[in-house]
């Protein structure tokens, strides 16, 4: 149930920021239009001053290995490459906090269509964020693991990006199941 009313309050605010940005930009656009007729002479000549003399500040991504678990929250996308029969290339993933372990990530994997056995369309995720990697389990009925996730963050993504392999652990996975390898990149806004 707080899964969904999260959703609820997720969708709300990712509707409601254009039209919040949009009347922003508006009122903005009068106000500046008439400030900038008063004062447009004067401060065109400190402005040109300005810009030749200071340089914009860049900021740095933290180091991979220092990304914490909040850094992960939102929404991401998550593409497959030769995923096995019965499961999709491509997915959608919530990260958030744990509820009982603080420092770590619980979150729901959502692929359509899934026909593959052992799986089901929305999945629980549990997992750590520790030194760079990215370690999740996958359970399709809360009990059992039916997959894992073994990934890295890519360095200079700022904890938008995570590569690594999926496998599928559940009762129906033959013993040989081979590795997955997956991209997930994180939507904007989060």
């Amino acid at each position: 149930m707080k899964l969904i009313h999260l959703k609820s309050i997720a969708l709300f605010l990712i509707v409601s920021c254009p039209y919040i940005h949009w009347a922003n930009a508006q009122n903005n656009t009068q106000n500046n239009t008439q400030n900038n007729t008063q004062n447009n002479t004067q401060n065109n000549t400190q402005n040109n001053t300005q810009k030749k003399t200071q340089k914009e500040p860049q900021v740095a991504c933290p180091a991979a290995k220092t990304i914490k678990a909040p850094l992960l929250y939102g929404i991401w996308q998550v593409t497959f490459t030769n995923p096995p029969a019965g499961l999709p290339g491509k997915a959608v993933m919530l990260l958030e906090k744990h509820q009982e372990f603080s420092d770590s990530l619980a979150g729901i994997v959502s692929r359509d269509p899934v026909i593959a056995a052992g799986h089901a369309s929305k999945a629980a995720l549990a997992g750590d964020v520790e030194d760079g990697f990215v370690i999740l389990d996958e359970s399709s009925n809360n009990i059992s693991v039916s997959g894992t996730w073994n990934g890295q963050l890519v360095e200079a993504s700022c904890g938008r990006e995570v590569r690594g392999m999926w496998k599928d652990t559940s009762a129906s996975a033959p013993p040989d199941a081979p590795d997955v390898p997956f991209l997930m990149i994180k939507r904007p806004g989060w």
